[in-house]
């Protein structure tokens, strides 16, 4: 007989690129979701700079594709080399510096935050190599199997179900988290849902 009963608890996988103000506002409320849900969430790197390789974007744009490198690169040595678990830390306080903090300091930020966290600064030195770059391209790839490349950041997926965002401004806290993951269990366990959008009228809120 066949065990149909529904896990205690749901997995979520979360990518993302660390230069995404987007991004970061979904992981301030994914944080939020793990304190009034039953989730797990892993984790893991994309990369806007690979997400546009070959695009035709604005200069100003292309520049900050450039200088993305680093962070993602360090992110991604971090995992290789320390573990998975280092992933979040390591990005919150990266996060916490370049968006609410509006700082575009990259290198004295990566700085700040290895000190922050407790990691070697002989990580900063991966930031501008490629030494790791396989298994940036890998953990990107992953995402992008899975929702297709017409996206961004972040991507999230539910039990294995994935989609771009969901993008919000400011994140909700509290119950309110949480009555929006419900939301999107819902829909991920329609086979055939496929999109739900309409245009941004606010940038990222900071609170």
């Amino acid at each position: 007989m066949t065990d149909t009963t529904a896990p205690d608890r749901d997995t979520a996988d979360f990518w993302f690129d660390p230069a995404c103000p987007w991004a970061w506002m979904t992981s301030r409320w994914m944080t939020e979701v793990q304190r009034v849900r039953d989730v797990d969430v892993r984790w893991h790197v994309m990369s806007l700079s690979v997400l546009n390789e070959g695009r035709d974007l604005p200069d100003d744009y292309r520049a900050l594709m450039d200088e993305s490198w680093a962070a993602v690169r360090v992110l991604t040595a971090t995992k290789e080399l320390y573990g998975a678990e280092h992933l979040k830390p390591l990005y919150d306080a990266l996060g916490t510096r370049r968006h609410p903090g509006g700082r575009t300091d990259t290198w004295a930020i990566i700085r700040e935050a290895l000190d922050e966290v407790g990691l070697p600064q002989s990580l900063r030195a991966y930031g501008d190599t490629d030494e790791f770059d396989e298994q940036l391209r890998a953990s990107h790839a992953e995402a992008i199997a899975l929702v297709g490349d017409e996206v961004g950041t972040p991507v999230v997926a539910l039990n294995g179900t994935a989609f771009f965002g969901p993008v919000m401004t400011p994140a909700p806290k509290g119950e309110e988290a949480g009555r929006l993951w419900d939301g999107l269990a819902l829909v991920t366990g329609v086979p055939g849902f496929y999109e739900l959008k309409r245009t941004r009228t606010k940038g990222p809120v900071f609170d």
